[in-house]
């Protein structure tokens, strides 16, 4: 078994916490993990790239081959479609549907949900809406790792302690609300 991830977004959204969310949960699960990030003008609005392997036999490389990811979780509409040619020809996109509107010439919505609807396996989420009904407004990335989680070879329960374990420092209230954030309550 083997699941290769392209996580993207823009800096700020939380890309990289999902990524480590869901590496901690793979290798509470016995899985190998290997994870490659880059995130250079992040914190003034510019791209944030992770690269998540998980397989269950050794994994020699940090990065996602081109054309063989299984999955691809998106934070920012647009950043979906800025990795496509690491998408294999099964794979799955999740992404939210809030826009960064952080280079000029942003493209109009309707073009990137058309360029979305190409894709059969592609799932579009109101992640902020469904993160302000958990309580946590925050809590967008939490959302997209429940959104993503049927693609990804974890369970729920593996899922959920990763998330405890994350934000337990932070008290139970917040670890109730990212909880129900990833329920996509």
């Amino acid at each position: 078994m083997k699941c290769d991830v392209i996580l993207a977004g823009v800096g700020g959204q939380g890309v990289l916490s999902i990524a480590a969310i869901i590496a901690r949960a793979a290798t509470a699960s016995g899985l190998n993990v290997r994870q490659s990030e880059v995130h250079g003008m992040a914190q003034r609005g510019g791209a944030v790239l992770a690269h998540l392997r998980i397989s269950d036999s050794s994994i020699y490389c940090d990065l996602v081959p081109k054309g063989a990811a299984d999955l691809i979780i998106s934070m920012e509409h647009l950043e979906s479609l800025r990795y496509l040619d690491f998408l294999s020809p099964d794979g799955a996109i999740v992404t939210a549907s809030e826009e960064v509107h952080n280079i000029p010439d942003y493209p109009a919505t309707e073009q990137i949900d058309s360029a979305l609807k190409a894709f059969p396996k592609c799932t579009v989420i109101d992640a902020a809406t469904r993160a302000k009904e958990a309580g946590l407004p925050k809590a967008v990335n939490m959302v997209m790792i429940g959104a993503a989680s049927p693609h990804l070879p974890l369970s729920k329960e593996a899922l959920e302690n990763a998330i405890r374990q994350s934000f337990a420092r932070k008290g139970e209230e917040v670890v109730a609300a990212n909880l129900r954030a990833f329920a996509g309550v």
